[in-house]
Parts: structure tokens; C-alpha cells; sequence
């Protein structure tokens, strides 16, 4: 199976879960930056969880298929398309050949995972087929897509797909879409200010009192220049205090760094190995697909809770997921 792309979009890469086990030789992880919705989209198309997806960005591409294919949309609503009619998202899709897959405007959230059924065909890079563009590793030639690259997708048919194939509605409207869909709620991808947990990090005793108070009750900005290496934050300037010059140490994806100029940064999917500046916190892992769908100009506020309450919050997460995983496999079974 082939799509061909006609426009890219703003930034749409292939990801994977990440590059792992690499990074004491300097190599970051990378992979999805929303790694739940991803994992859902997979799911849907009956793939395996370390399927490579293209990961969309704010402004989606346009792809024309050359033969029918069943994908998945899943993560921030952007508005998808078949032929200027409302494709659904968290649910099998079947598109025919030779129709176009398009996006508006972002309705909640800003990246979106498209899932092919059986993966994305790339060669894999130190283990992973992710993306990282800052090192052309990965995806495609390690760069986003352009305007005439091809996707190539392993066929994985799945029983139900001819009955789909053959309704109404891929006859009429070049897509067809079972009734059944993975509930998400789209209104948590669009509370702002977003509300992201945090655990105290290394150096957040450091900080002065009123400046711990700053951090957690403020309300930060996601500022123009961030991306998938980090978002940089503006709103609130804190003062460093007694954190001074420090040795570099590892970082992870959610790492709240506070730099000299008192902007806070938060490390993300395609960040650096190790840092240099204080570590005042760490995005519990439950939030990180929420702050993912964070895009420059919109709003966040951090509340601060203890590690074990992350732990709890990861737990239910990953417990709702299984849930989620053995709903689809029932119905896709059916």
C-alpha cells in the first residue's frame, strides 16, 4: 500500500515509541510526543505497539491513496477529510484508492497520529524508525515529509474489513468507519489553562519559598520558539536563587529546567541527553500526552504532587489503557 503526499503539512514525521537504551552515547530518544494517542492508533489498525506512525502537527498534509487502505486518527482533533466530508477519529477507517485524505484547523489539541494497518515501511535507525530531524536519523531520509514522498504501509488486513470495504458509505463516500470508537475526551485536550502535575525536582528545595509559589499558582505561556526538543515558557520569571552553577546531568522527557534568564523549559520528546541548568521538576508521566497537545500561544498552570501520586497517576493510565486495548481487540474480533 502506497499514499503519496501532496502537500506536508507544517512538520509530519514518522514516529515510533523512541529510540531507547542510546542515550549514553549521546543519541535522545525521540518518538511520539503524545505516546498514548499513538498507541491507540495502532491499536485500531491491529498493530503492534512499536508500529511506526506519522506524527501530524497543527497543520495537517494531504495524502492520495493509491489502493484502499485501512488507517486509524487518533490524539488532537485537526479536522480530518476524505474528500471535504468529516472523516471520524478513534476508529478503524477504510479509505479507497485514489481519494484524498486532508486537515483543517486544529479543534482541540495540535498533533494527531495516523496509523496504517500493519506500520509504515522505513528502515530502522539504531532501532527505531522515529524521526529525529536535528541528526537527519530515522522516518524518512530523517527529515518531515514533502510534497511528492511516498508512504509505503505493510498490508495488515483485518477479517471485518470487507464487510467495510463493501457498505454503503465507502461506496457513497470513498471511506467507510465501523460504529463502534475508543472514547477520549477531547474537552480535557482543550481546558486552558491545562493543568500539568509535577513532582519536586532535584534542585526545586533551592528555590526560594515565594519563588516555589510563583511556579505552581502562575500561569505560563507556551512561547513561539518551542518544539520537539522543548517548550520554552513565558509569563512568569523566576528567580534561580541559590541553584547557581551546577554539574550537567541526565534529563527526561518532562524535565522543568530554569535557565539564567528565569523562563523555565521543559524538555520534551527530542531533547538533549544531559543538562546543565537546575532540574526544579518532573512532568508526571500521566500528563505528558497533555502537554504534548500544547501548542505555542496556549496556556498551562503546574500543581505540584508526590511522587507517589504520580506513580498511582501512571497506574490508572496504563490500567485504562489495557482496558481500552481489549475493547478494540473484542471488537475488531466481532
Amino acid at each position: 500500500m502506497t499514499a503519496e503526499v501532496i502537500r506536508a503539512g507544517l512538520l509530519t514525521t514518522v514516529q515510533d515509541r523512541g529510540r531507547f537504551g542510546l542515550q549514553h552515547f549521546g543519541v535522545p530518544a525521540s518518538g511520539a510526543m503524545d505516546a498514548y494517542a499513538l498507541q491507540i492508533a495502532n491499536r485500531l489498525v491491529g498493530n503492534a505497539d512499536a508500529a511506526a506512525a506519522l506524527e501530524i502537527t497543527i497543520t495537517g498534509p494531504v495524502l492520495k491513496f493509491a489502493a484502499d487502505t485501512l488507517i486509524a486518527l487518533s490524539g488532537g482533533d485537526l479536522e480530518p477529510m476524505v474528500d471535504d466530508k468529516p472523516v471520524p477519529m478513534n476508529r478503524p477507517v477504510w479509505i479507497a484508492h485514489g481519494r484524498r485524505l486532508a486537515f483543517g484547523r486544529c479543534n482541540a489539541g495540535c498533533r494527531t497520529y495516523l496509523a496504517f494497518a500493519g506500520g509504515i515501511d522505513v528502515a530502522p535507525v539504531l532501532g527505531s524508525r522515529s524521526t529525529y530531524v536535528r541528526a537527519a536519523l530515522g522516518g524518512v531520509d530523517g527529515r518531515a515529509l514533502k510534497a511528492g514522498d511516498r508512504i509505503v504501509a505493510v498490508s495488515n488486513e483485518i477479517a471485518y474489513c470487507a464487510a467495510l470495504r463493501n457498505s454503503a458509505a465507502f461506496l457513497r463516500d470513498g471511506f467507510a468507519a465501523p460504529r463502534w470508537s475508543v472514547q477520549v475526551q477531547f474537552e480535557r485536550l482543550m481546558l486552558r489553562p491545562q493543568r500539568i502535575r509535577f513532582v519536586a525536582g532535584r534542585h526545586w528545595e533551592l528555590l526560594a519559598p515565594g519563588v516555589r509559589e510563583q511556579f505552581t499558582s502562575g500561569t505560563f505561556r507556551v512561547g513561539a520558539s518551542s518544539d520537539r526538543m522543548g517548550y520554552r515558557l513565558e509569563g512568569v520569571r523566576l528567580e534561580s536563587g541559590e541553584c547557581g552553577d551546577i554539574a550537567s546531568e541526565a534529563v527526561a522527557f518532562g524535565t522543568i529546567q530554569l535557565p539564567p534568564d528565569g523562563n523555565p523549559i521543559v524538555l520534551m520528546a527530542d531533547r538533549q541527553t544531559i543538562g546543565g541548568y537546575p532540574r526544579i521538576g518532573e512532568v508526571a508521566s500521566a500528563d505528558l500526552p497533555l502537554l504534548a497537545q500544547l501548542k505555542p500561544g496556549d496556556t498551562l498552570r503546574f500543581e505540584c504532587i508526590t511522587l507517589a501520586d504520580a506513580q498511582r497517576l501512571v497506574h490508572a493510565q496504563a490500567v485504562a489503557l489495557k482496558q481500552i486495548e481489549a475493547s478494540i481487540e473484542t471488537s475488531l474480533n466481532a
